[in-house]
């Protein structure tokens, strides 16, 4: 009876100091670890990378996977529609290239950042994931690392441009539409475009993966993947 007594006056005390909401964030769940779900957390999301992300930056990574190809902005659609009209198919065609072409080129660079990301990667942020909505890990990546994302691809795609001769592409496409009857001048500034392009890409494919393990255990490629994603089910 004692013991009890001791117990329970032991349990208010925690709570009213706050301490028991402590020792139960350390508490295993289902037998596994802090550590674990951490680790768990992180294999999943470098599967993403290693699966996903790697895949934009091939040759055709973003120009032929529709979930994420690079379209023309709101102001430049009319530019490829009336230039299709007057049988100018092919530059048009080669001006859409050009543009995902240069996301290709900077994605690799997300690679590092990612990884540093995940580095970083708490256990509470862990928890908070696994538990989370099916696109937690995604989120905490985007809250992460999209500043530092946005200056690494933003020059490499405005040096893709030029290697590729982009500018030169969309001056002679934008004139040649500039100087047809009834139309109103367009400019945009395609480097800032594509870079935002580029990130909602990636961040496009890591989700993909993330789903994929949350939602098929066939997914799950290690014995941690099964026993830490097995508590969300």
């Amino acid at each position: 009876m004692k013991k009890k007594l001791f117990l329970l006056i032991a349990i208010f005390q925690l709570t009213a100091c706050s301490e028991l909401q402590q020792v139960v964030n350390q508490l295993p769940s289902g037998g596994i670890s802090n550590s674990q779900i951490a680790g768990g957390l992180k294999e999943a999301l470098n599967n993403g990378i290693t699966n996903q992300v790697n895949t934009l930056a091939l040759e055709n990574g973003f120009f032929k996977n529709e979930l994420v190809k690079i379209l023309l902005p709101e102001e430049l659609q009319k530019v490829d529609n009336t230039l299709r009209k007057i049988g100018l198919s092919k530059l048009a065609d080669e001006g859409l290239k050009v543009l995902n072409r240069a996301a290709e080129d900077a994605v690799g660079e997300a690679i590092p950042i990612f990884v540093d990301a995940i580095k970083g990667m708490s256990f509470v942020d862990a928890k908070n994931i696994l538990l989370g909505d099916k696109n937690a890990a995604t989120n905490y990546l985007r809250e992460s690392t999209t500043e530092a994302l946005y200056q690494k691809f933003s020059p490499i795609i405005n040096s893709s441009f030029q290697k590729v001769g982009a500018d030169k592409i969309w001056t002679n496409l934008i004139t040649k539409y500039n100087n047809l009857p009834l139309t109103n001048d367009v400019n945009t500034n395609l480097t800032d475009y594509v870079t935002g392009e580029a990130l909602k890409g990636v961040y496009t494919m890591v989700e993909v993966e993330e789903r994929e393990i949350r939602l098929k255990v066939s997914s799950r490629t290690s014995d941690l993947l099964k026993r830490v994603f097995a508590l969300q089910d």
